[in-house]
């Protein structure tokens, strides 16, 4: 009976230090997991509040956690924490745990990003001002688009910097806004306060978009002022009285 005692000990020995390192391996990879879930996690929230300042339509993301690696044991819950999350290919993201002499280490994650934003529907020439019908809304991927235009409306009425395919992305660093004033030109000099508006002509000395600050020369009286560009071939002053703001 003895022998057999020692055989059957002989026996579970190996098994029970196989199970022992099965199971710390499978404590290993749950904390593995746990921590690449918050990283992706916090990750999705970061793209999620840029995309907000970006103004983009129905953002999507994918996130994976592109150096993954087995961390040490922490006995409270570790800390996540972005180091730099300028390029949405290549985002850093610290895991810090706060035991006393805990340990910090750095992930990098890469996430791609897709949105509706404004595609041209067709070509486009070069100073080309843009009309609705110019303008489309498509689902494309913009993780490397800074300046992608989130809506039809944001696109219409400017011009284009160069000749565009149809179907490419618009974007803000192609297009511009129409001059409305240009150097040299008769322009109105309109002043509204209330109920009264006084205009003369006068003389633009500089070229304006909607809004830009122009100087302006009377030609009732020769005297160059600064005006605000309102509408084409139209100025306003700069400084009116306030119950003469819209």
């Amino acid at each position: 009976m003895l022998e057999v005692r020692r055989a059957t000990s002989a026996l579970f020995l190996p098994l029970t230090a196989a199970a022992l390192i099965s199971l710390a391996g499978g404590n290993i990879n749950a904390a593995e997991n746990a921590i690449t879930a918050r990283l992706e996690q916090a990750a999705r929230e970061q793209l999620a509040r840029q995309a907000e300042t970006a103004g983009l339509a129905e953002a999507q993301f994918t996130v994976n956690v592109a150096t993954p690696r087995a961390a040490p044991p922490c006995a409270k819950p570790v800390e996540i924490e972005a180091v730099d999350t300028r390029t949405p290919a290549r985002m850093r993201f610290a895991v810090l745990c706060p035991d006393a002499g805990g340990w910090k280490y750095e992930y990098v994650l890469r996430a791609s990003v897709s949105a509706l934003v404004a595609v041209a529907a067709a070509p486009l020439a070069a100073g080309q001002l843009l009309t609705a019908q110019d303008v489309t809304l498509e689902r494309r991927d913009v993780t490397t688009l800074s300046d992608a235009i989130s809506s039809a409306e944001a696109a219409t009425g400017q011009a284009t910097r160069r000749s565009l395919r149809a179907g490419e992305v618009l974007r803000q660093a192609q297009l511009s806004a129409p001059l409305l004033v240009k150097r040299g030109e008769p322009v109105v000099m309109l002043a509204r306060f209330e109920a009264i508006e006084i205009s003369t002509a006068g003389e633009a000395l500089d070229a304006g978009a909607l809004h830009a600050l122009v100087r302006v020369r009377n030609l009732a009286n020769g005297r160059v002022v600064r005006m605000r560009v309102i509408a084409p071939g139209t100025v306003e002053p700069v400084e009116l009285p306030r119950s003469a703001q819209p």
